[in-house]
């Protein structure tokens, strides 16, 4: 308070002091404004939660009143059920009172018309006509009996009603009313009756339609309206019955179609084909087989038949997955067996069915195989894709060696095959067969061309699709790369040919049946041969055997150094420099490339166990390709044809000595050589040629054909013996056979080299038997 009173008097003295500065604030009026200021934001909240506390206040009293009222409301609710039952009594209660009442107005009509004599007038009209036959006052048998029908319609008694009215038609008929009776009332008579009949047959048919209606409750009905002469009413009605039960039996299953993903399609059919056979076995018991009749149950069942299929499209699966394949194969399979079935009965629905079905059917195919190549394309991203393993089972055929190994790429695509045959069906394969076994074509070149990107080398088929993303892992080595190309060859000539053999096994049960093709569309099993079928996969395998030949070669031909390929190399040479009289030799680069394929060679007879085949195939077509190059190659002509560059007969002798080199390597390899023999015979008279124009006289520069023969197959004896003089000045290694066994050294001879045991280790029966470019016997 002291320092309170300081502070002011304090202030009050510097007011005094300046008391001329209208600009300075006292500081009391500062104070004294803030201070209003707070008190009323205080008394402002101050208000405010008072009123928060009156309004909580009073929604605690109305939660409490509303409790009570709820209370109320509850107790309430118990009396009117209270009340509601009492009320079903005394209604329950009123009911048989109007019943009983009903009896006794009917026993009391009854005594009335038998009592009362009082006749009516009868007027000309038809209508009055039809009254006096329905008199009270007359004792008329037939106005008795329209009045014993009409209490039986009225009481819904229909089997007695069909009876009466069955057993007054009888007798009807029978009786002989000439004379006694006018046409008039004879018409009005048949009149009555016709109008009970239609009565009757609308209670037929509202009785017929009710779903709760059993099998034999439903014949007789039926059979009822067939009593009254309304047979054809009676079939509709037979129709519309069981076409409303099957649509609520399939309404009450299609919510599970999402659980049964692979069945559900096979349930639909069972449950519309099901009511199909039971219509058309109650039309021939009712019925009888009418073909009027049968158009009907044909329609009726084409219309079910065309709701079935789109609600097979309909609550299908996603259409690129497994189970959208196995449930179509399952559709196809339930479906053609039912159609079977009918078409004993006459019924066939097969073509209508497939009709409707195929499209579905194709595309379920084709986005599945769509899905399947994409998976292929990323097998050449996995870091397995070079792994060797096992073949698990037993070999498909005898061409399969026991021991031969598949890569991890080869197992999984037989995996995918093996899982896309699983699915399929026997009716499938029938309808489809065509179409799945050309899918599978197009998988196996996805594959080849997966395994194409593995290989080192760029591609240099156009048919092959580029992929957009790098290929991490690549094949290296010779063994990898054979392992891949084996892996290949195993598939393609075992493996998935083994895998659908079922397929080509139908079409020659069918074949020796009846005609294949009857009935069934383009994408059968029949449109497709076995031997086309192949033809198509062995053109994949050329594709990748020509990639992985072509980067071998070219890896060889431009080496750097003294064993690169190159037409300069004839010209450095001279006559001297060849030693002609001894044993020459052919040039580096191919003494290098028969060194190579010595070592591939050593490689394949390891890597692919058990398939000579595939190594004589690849040997072939290397040394093929080296003089395909060599024949194409225009820069190694242009050389020739330089004028300002001197040619020596040496040069010629020494081209022509490497070209029978190259023949007699495919010759001493024993698989084919032709091809290699021709195109040599084309360079051979080409390179005459090219030196011929440079006054290069052939007549007396090249000694005799069979001195060529001659050398290039002790060359070949020499380079396999490893007593080549030139071997050290070679820079690419080449691996000669080490492990020969002195029986073959001391046995082999220039004379005898083209017998000697092929450095492809490769047996002489899978392929044509070798033909020599020169006598053996030289």
């Amino acid at each position: 308070m002291g320092r309170s009173a300081m502070e002011s008097s304090s202030e009050e003295e510097l007011e005094d002091d300046f008391p001329g500065h209208e600009w300075i604030t006292p500081q009391s009026s500062i104070r004294a404004a803030y201070q209003s200021q707070t008190e009323k934001g205080i008394r402002k909240i101050c208000s405010e939660l008072l009123e928060l506390k009156d309004a909580i206040e009073n929604l605690c009293g109305n939660m409490q009143s509303k409790y009570h009222a709820f209370l109320r409301i509850s107790e309430e609710v118990v009396e009117a059920e209270q009340e509601l039952i009492e009320l079903q009594k005394h209604v329950s209660a009123q009911g048989m009172l109007v019943q009983d009442l009903m009896s006794g107005v009917c026993r009391e009509l009854e005594m009335w018309q038998k009592y009362s004599r009082e006749e009516h007038a009868v007027e000309k009209d038809f209508e009055s006509e039809l009254n006096e036959i329905l008199s009270v006052g007359t004792q008329d048998p037939k106005a008795i009996f329209l009045d014993k029908l009409d209490i039986l319609l009225a009481e819904h008694k229909i089997e007695e009603a069909l009876l009466a009215l069955e057993a007054e038609e009888k007798k009807y008929m029978v009786t002989d009313n000439s004379g006694k009776e006018s046409d008039t009332e004879i018409s009005a008579y048949k009149t009555a009756l016709l109008r009970r009949k239609s009565t009757l047959e609308d209670q037929l048919v509202r009785y017929s339609e009710q779903p709760s209606l059993s099998i034999t409750e439903l014949r007789k009905s039926l059979s009822g309206l067939i009593k009254i002469g309304k047979g054809s009413v009676a079939h509709q009605v037979l129709l519309k019955t069981y076409g409303s039960r099957l649509q609520k039996n399939i309404e009450g299953f299609l919510p599970t179609c999402s659980v049964y993903k692979e069945t559900y399609s096979a349930t639909l059919s069972q449950l519309v084909f099901s009511a199909i056979s039971k219509v058309f076995n109650e039309s021939s018991t009712l019925f009888g087989d009418s073909p009027t009749n049968m158009n009907r149950i044909t329609q009726w069942a084409e219309y079910e038949i065309e709701v079935f299929a789109r609600l097979v499209k309909e609550n299908s699966p996603l259409l690129e997955s497994d189970a959208a394949l196995r449930s179509a194969c399952i559709c196809i399979q339930t479906t053609l067996a039912h159609c079977s079935c009918l078409e004993i009965h006459g019924l066939k629905f097969s073509k209508l069915l497939m009709v409707l079905l195929c499209p579905y059917i194709e595309e379920v195919l084709d986005l599945n195989f769509r899905r399947l190549r994409r998976k292929i394309i990323d097998l050449a991203r996995d870091d397995d894709i070079l792994l060797l393993t096992p073949q698990e089972g037993s070999p498909p055929s005898g061409a399969v060696a026991p021991k031969m190994t598949l890569t991890s790429s080869g197992k999984k695509f037989m995996s995918i095959v093996n899982d896309v045959l699983d699915q399929v069906t026997p009716m499938t394969i029938v309808h489809f067969g065509g179409t799945i076994l050309n899918k599978f074509l197009q998988l196996f070149d996805r594959y080849v061309e997966a395994l194409i990107k593995v290989l080192p080398g760029p591609s240099e088929d156009d048919n092959v699709v580029e992929s957009k993303e790098p290929v991490e892992f690549k094949a290296e080595s010779d063994a990898q790369q054979l392992a891949l190309i084996g892996t290949a060859y195993t598939i393609a000539d075992d493996l998935l040919p083994a895998a659908v053999s079922k397929f080509f096994d139908m079409q020659k049960d069918k074949k020796g049946t009846s005609g294949p093709n009857q009935g069934l569309g383009p994408g059968s099993v029949y449109s497709t041969e076995y031997k086309e079928w192949k033809r198509h996969l062995q053109h994949s395998l050329d594709k990748l055997r020509d990639h992985f030949c072509r980067q071998y070669v070219l890896s060889f031909i431009y080496l750097e150094g003294k064993s690169r390929l190159d037409a300069r190399m004839y010209l450095e040479g001279n006559k001297d420099d060849l030693h002609w009289d001894s044993d020459p030799l052919p040039s580096l680069p191919f003494q290098a490339l028969f060194g190579r394929l010595q070592q591939l060679a050593s490689v394949a007879g390891d890597v692919l166990l058990g398939k000579e085949k595939v190594q004589k195939v690849l040997l072939s077509r290397l040394t093929e390709t080296v003089v395909i190059w060599l024949s194409n190659e225009q820069e190694f002509w242009d050389v020739f044809e330089d004028k300002s560059i001197q040619l020596q007969p040496s040069g010629l002798q020494q081209l022509i000595l490497d070209m029978h080199f190259l023949v007699e390597i495919a010759v001493c390899g024993r698989y084919p050589h032709r091809p290699v023999q021709q195109l040599v015979s084309v360079i051979i008279t080409r390179a005459i040629a090219a030196f011929s124009a440079r006054d290069v006289d052939p007549q007396s520069a090249l000694p005799e054909d069979e001195w060529f023969l001659e050398s290039a197959k002790a060359a070949i004896h020499k380079l396999m013996l490893g007593t080549s003089g030139s071997e050290s000045d070679l820079e690419v290694p080449v691996a000669l056979h080490d492990e020969m066994s002195d029986s073959e050294e001391s046995t082999s001879t220039a004379s005898t080299v083209g017998s000697e045991d092929s450095f492809a280790s490769a047996n002489n029966d899978d392929l044509e038997s070798p033909v020599y470019f020169t006598d053996p016997e030289a």
